[in-house]
């Protein structure tokens, strides 16, 4: 019997229309478009106005169901991964599933950050590759303009909102997820978090006042261990599946930062050609970068395409993923 991958069937990404400009938010804080550009690669990011995370979230899920002929009753699981619930409780994946109308899934939201993503679909391959699950969605989704300071200079102009969603299929002919490698290391907690709003430090007027609810980062400490841990963890998978670096054809990096990515790739010796980049057009959406990143190079992935996509977050967390794309998008 062949090994059965969890190959990506399809894709979707989905935006709000808002777009917040550069030259916006230098009307908001001391900066200016040059010196976000210079700094980030960011040149405008979208916002969601009056309406949760589970909106971005429905909008790819009911978009990659429609463009994969897929009825919602087909799906097993669902699984959400979003660092901006729409609630503590319950969980934003079935709040999505009851607005998409699925009904035969269970379905979890999971947490880690801007590594989200590629967590949750080595986590879905589990279900795929055991045999008991056929249909899986992977949605990642973030509404970051809900948990950042717009008066701090340092966050407000990295992040944006946005994400997308994947449908996982078993796959026996050695297309899929091959390998992976995650990692954490959760002594990185003082450098990337949100202070209060947890059990630790529940929401009060104090934490409020403080604006202890919104996101907190060291960005030189957060660059330094984001630049060495996705370039090395990409090369290490690359290693143990005994990829030269030319015969990967692209590399999907979390769009934290374009001087993290150039950084990453650089330590890895890969062309800038074989990188995928959109941050100047959405900003750093978290959990939501890598989907939208597929969702916008579909037309250009070939079946048999070697990929490997890499993460870093608040946690630390990290990894990265290796497949081979399933099926020619065009």
């Amino acid at each position: 019997m062949s090994k059965i991958n969890a190959a990506i069937t399809g894709i979707h990404g989905w935006v709000p229309e808002d777009i917040l400009s550069n030259e916006e938010l230098a009307a908001m804080i001391d900066t200016s478009d040059e010196w976000i550009q210079t700094r980030t690669g960011i040149k405008e990011r979208r916002i969601l106005k009056n309406k949760p995370t589970s909106e971005i979230a429905v909008n790819a899920v009911n978009g990659l169901l429609e463009k994969t002929n897929t009825s919602p009753d087909e799906i097993d699981l669902l699984i959400c991964t979003t660092i901006t619930p729409d609630m503590l409780l319950p969980a934003t994946a079935n709040i999505i599933c009851d607005k998409c109308g699925i009904k035969n899934a269970f379905s979890y939201d999971l947490v880690a950050a801007c590594s989200g993503f590629i967590y949750s679909i080595v986590t879905a391959s589990k279900f795929i590759e055991s045999g008991t699950h056929k249909k899986v969605i992977v949605v990642g989704a973030d509404k970051m303009s809900s948990i950042i300071d717009y008066t701090d200079r340092q966050t407000c102009v990295i992040f944006g909102d946005g994400g997308g969603a994947v449908l996982l299929e078993p796959n026996e002919d050695g297309f899929g997820i091959i390998d992976s490698i995650l990692q954490s290391d959760g002594s990185g907690s003082d450098y990337l978090n949100i202070k209060a709003g947890g059990s630790l430090k529940p929401a009060s007027h104090e934490t409020v006042d403080a604006r202890e609810q919104f996101v907190y980062q060291e960005g030189k400490v957060v660059f330094k261990f984001a630049v060495t841990k996705m370039a090395d963890v990409s090369l290490e998978i690359m290693k143990k599946n005994n990829i030269p670096i030319n015969d990967l054809d692209w590399l999907i990096p979390h769009q934290a930062n374009t001087r993290i990515i150039e950084a990453a790739a650089k330590r890895m010796k890969l062309q800038k050609e074989k990188v995928m980049i959109n941050i100047e057009k959405y900003g750093n959406t978290t959990d939501g970068t890598i989907p939208l990143l597929l969702w916008e190079w579909e037309d250009k992935l070939k079946k048999g395409d070697k990929l490997i996509m890499t993460a870093f977050g608040g946690g630390f967390t990290w990894g990265s993923v290796y497949l081979k794309w399933a099926y020619d998008s065009k």
